[in-house]
Formats: C-alpha cells, structure tokens, sequence
C-alpha cells in the first residue's frame, strides 16, 4: 500500500484547485502589489479579494483581516501587540496550560519583559474551566488568549462562553484558531472573538501564508518596520501566490464543510471502535462530542510513543505522537499531563488526523498494523511482563 497520510493536524495536502488558482501569480502575475502598473495592480486585486473570502468566512470586514506568514506569526502578533499597546491599562495576561508553544513561549517571553501571565487548568477531557477563568480576572488584565481547539487532543472549547466573559470585562479576547479554521463554522461576531489567528496549510492550502483578523477599534502594535503593507501593520512585499492560495482554500473548506466532516467523523469514530475493541489498556484522550471531526488521540499503555511512530513509519504510515512543533522533545506533552494523565500513559499516545482524503481501506490497514506493532512493543516491555504477572495472581 501506498503511503497513509494520517496527520492533518500537523499540514494537509496542498488542494488541487488551490495549485491552480495560485500558479499564475507564480508565473505570469509576478508583479509586485505595490507597483502602480498594470500587472502590480492586478496582484493587488488578487490580495484583496483573498481578503474578502477570508472575511467572507469569519463573518467580519475584510478590512479586519491581516496576511502574515502562518499561525505561529499570527499569534505572536495578536499576544505581543495587544500586550504592548494596552501596556497603560494593565499588564497581566490569561492562557491555558494547553496551547500551542506559538502562545505559551510568546506569553513566557512577555513575562521576562514584566508582564504577569495566569495559566488556567482545564478538566480531564481538556475543557477549560470557566470559573478559574473568571477568578484570575484582574483589574490589570488587558487580555484572554484560548485556543479555539487544541491541536493534540481535538477538543473544542466553550468560545462563546469565553467571549462573553471577556467582553463583559472589557478585556481583548485572541483565539488561536488554527486547527479550527476549515474545521468549524466561526463567526467571530456570534462568539465574541476580538482576535484570532489561522493558517492556510491546516485546511489543505500551502505553507507559509497565515492570516490574523482583528476587530475594528482593538489596537496591537506591529512588529515588522518597513513599509506600509497590511494597513501599515505588516511591512514586507505580500506572498501574492500564497495569500490567494489561501482565500481559495478557505473557500473550498466552508463550500464542502458539511460533506467533509461528514465523512471525516465517520471514519475516525470507526477508527476509535476498531483500536478500542481489538487493542486492550487503551486509553481516548478528549472530549468526543465537543471534538474536531477527524482527531482521535489514544493512549497505549506499557509502550512509547516514538517506537510505535518509527514502527508506523516502516509499514507506510504517518501519525503523531503529539504537536508537530514538539515532536522534538523527549518530555510528555504538556497538553497529555494537564488533562491529568500520567507520564507513562502519556509517553504512550498516538494522534491520528484524518483528512478529506483518507479512506476506509487506509483505516483498516492502520488498525491491523497497530494491534501487530502494539502486540510486538508489549511483549518487549518489562512493564508489560510485570503487569500481565501481577494480573495472573
């Protein structure tokens, strides 16, 4: 069998119709937006209306949308800006202990620059709680930063719950949307959201184009100097190609939301059966309702996580053990041990996110590789000897 691409959570496939659509401006279109000529003007029109799909989407004005490089810019730009310019008002600033490192480094970077940071707890299935939320309100906080869903686990939070909360008390409220966007309708004026950042290669457009919306009348500060590009907020000549790869894809995504997710639910939740019948010890981390439609995270007990990735990888398939921007480090993630798990369960999970393209063939195939690769990695393990010896007493 081919290769089996089961980590949509870490980039998609780039889309057919979003290669095409972005081509010209990789081959003819080559002027620059900025230019007053005809092919510059062209490529500015090609921008805006990239930008008018994008808000289209949101549910804002497209003079709310900013282009940056990706998510992790995105972020950086929302926290560290509003931070910055609200500075007079207060300095104290609320997260989760689940974000993605895009949001807790940008919020640990702000607390050696003096700013004061509340992490809040979440609940066993990675909700936040909301009344911790509530109590760590100060007089001082100028910002709530929560990611819409989390990348490791799936789960999707109570934004408008949030929202309320943080519009009630008058404080800026960022979601890091990017594992939401394409996935979920997002109306960011239903929800309260003042700002939220998203990237194209999560919803099966290219790398390295990002978007950040933020409401009319909340002030951020930029933070590339230069030239007066995106309302003078981001200088740098504009990746045209990509931004309208971008619009396209966020097209795509909210054209065939319903038919997708349709799909998309229906092979991971039969993926769940399958490892949960036929692999025993094993463990579903998140919330199965309030959950992206094609995440499915499991903990196997009495293995590692990397030696059931490189065991994947030789019979052709490619999973996670965690965030793509983690994957380096030894340690637990940090999302597995706030939702209380312990470490050596953690060590153990495996991240399967499954794409409009996948199909039921590949999941059968990946449910009989893992019960060989879990059968053969617990027999090695003298965790497991020992457990099944106790057992047996």
């Amino acid at each position: 069998m081919d290769t089996i691409y089961l980590d949509n959570s870490a980039t998609t496939k780039t889309d057919e119709e979003v290669i095409k659509a972005m081509m010209p401006y990789l081959v003819e279109n080559y002027g620059n937006p900025s230019s007053i000529y005809k092919i510059g003007r062209e490529n500015k029109k090609a921008i805006e209306e990239a930008r008018e799909k994008v808000a289209k989407a949101l549910n804002c004005e497209p003079n709310e949308i900013y282009f940056t490089a990706g998510g992790s810019e995105s972020d950086n730009t929302a926290i560290r800006g509003v931070a910055y310019s609200y500075k007079s008002k207060g300095n104290h600033i609320i997260t989760s202990k689940i974000e993605h490192p895009a949001v807790l480094e940008t919020c640990k970077q702000l607390e050696k620059e003096g700013f004061e940071v509340s992490y809040i707890g979440v609940d066993e299935n990675g909700i936040v709680n909301l009344e911790e939320l509530k109590k760590a309100i100060k007089p001082t906080t100028t910002l709530i930063t929560i990611m819409f869903a989390n990348n490791e686990i799936g789960t999707i939070q109570p934004i408008k719950e949030i929202g309320e909360i943080a519009k009630q008390n008058n404080i800026v409220f960022h979601t890091d949307s990017v594992q939401a966007v394409g996935s979920v309708k997002i109306d960011v004026r239903d929800l309260n959201i003042d700002s939220l950042s998203l990237s194209a290669h999560k919803f099966y457009g290219p790398k390295g184009i990002g978007a950040l919306y933020v409401r009319k009348g909340v002030r951020f500060d930029k933070f590339i100097n230069g030239g007066h590009q995106e309302r003078n907020k981001r200088a740098g000549t504009e990746n045209v190609a990509g931004i309208v790869g971008l619009g396209k894809a966020i097209e795509i995504a909210y054209r065939d939301l319903e038919e997708h997710n349709k799909k998309i639910k229906e092979l991971r939740d039969y993926y769940v059966q399958q490892v949960t019948e036929k692999i025993p010890y094993v463990k579903v981390n998140g919330d199965m309702e309030k959950r992206l439609p094609g995440n499915s995270n499991i903990s196997f007990r009495f293995i590692e996580g990397e030696g059931l990735l490189l065991n994947l990888d030789l019979k052709g398939i490619c999973a996670s053990s965690g965030s793509a921007c983690t994957s380096g480090s030894l340690d637990p993630s940090h999302v597995l041990l706030a939702i209380g798990l312990p470490h050596e369960i953690a060590h153990g999970s495996l991240r399967i996110s499954i794409g409009k393209y996948n199909t039921k063939e590949e999941i059968d195939y990946v449910v009989e590789s893992l019960v060989e690769i879990v059968g053969k990695l617990r027999e090695m393990s003298p965790l497991w000897e020992k457990f099944i010896e106790e057992e047996k007493k």
